[in-house]
């Protein structure tokens, strides 16, 4: 485990779809995105999401060792790469920040690889916090959380997508998704033939589904 502790998430990196005065009433969607990358990334997929969300993209908090670009929410090199305590703590950092925006309205996830593993710890971390999660070609983290129990009971709405071809999360990873969730939340989703460490049309398509599903719920 590791004694660095994770910085807070920076207010003024976050990029919003909507002015605050548009945001009371709407359900927020909070993007993540992945390794070596910023909130631009995800905050390009707007077009495909549903349009009565406000959407907030954040940046992660680290920056990987030179030379590699953008930024990081855990380490995934060294002897501390992908530490499930480092993923813990950036879900903690996360859920700090969205406990500190105004309002009550529903909180849903969508991350990407690395934002995605961030999305699923938050989630067993605060069962009741978040009405759903959306896991693009990422995976849960190890070990044991004391809100394990509560989601398992709660059983919240999960979309796991990946692709056969990606061979950037270890399939030990892959396999542990496969066994827990499950158990866990309501899941849907899938695997995507051909697809590798990115996201396809389809996959989009069948988000979108899945998100209007949520929003029709809530």
């Amino acid at each position: 485990m590791s004694d660095i502790d994770t910085p807070a998430l920076a207010d003024d990196t976050v990029l919003w779809s909507t002015e605050p005065e548009d945001r009371t009433g709407r359900p927020l969607l909070v993007l993540l995105h992945g390794y070596g990358s910023d909130e631009r990334d995800l905050f390009g997929l707007r077009p495909y999401l549903p349009a009565d969300v406000t959407i907030a993209a954040v940046r992660a908090p680290l920056t990987p060792p030179w030379p590699a670009p953008g930024y990081s929410w855990y380490p995934i090199e060294g002897l501390d790469g992908r530490d499930p305590s480092r993923v813990t703590d950036a879900a903690r950092r996360l859920i700090d920040w969205v406990d500190a925006l105004p309002g009550d309205d529903p909180v849903g996830l969508l991350g990407f690889s690395q934002g995605a593993a961030v999305s699923m710890q938050a989630l067993r971390l605060e069962p009741h916090r978040f009405a759903f999660a959306v896991n693009l070609s990422g995976y849960v983290a190890p070990g044991d959380l004391e809100g394990d129990a509560a989601m398992a009971e709660r059983r919240p709405p999960v979309f796991w997508g990946r692709g056969t071809h990606d061979d950037v999360i270890p399939p030990a990873l892959v396999e542990h998704t496969m066994q827990w969730l499950p158990g866990h939340a309501t899941l849907s989703g899938g695997a995507y033939p051909g697809l590798t460490h990115s996201v396809s049309e389809q996959e989009l398509a069948d988000v979108r589904e899945f998100l209007d599903a949520q929003l029709a719920a809530l």
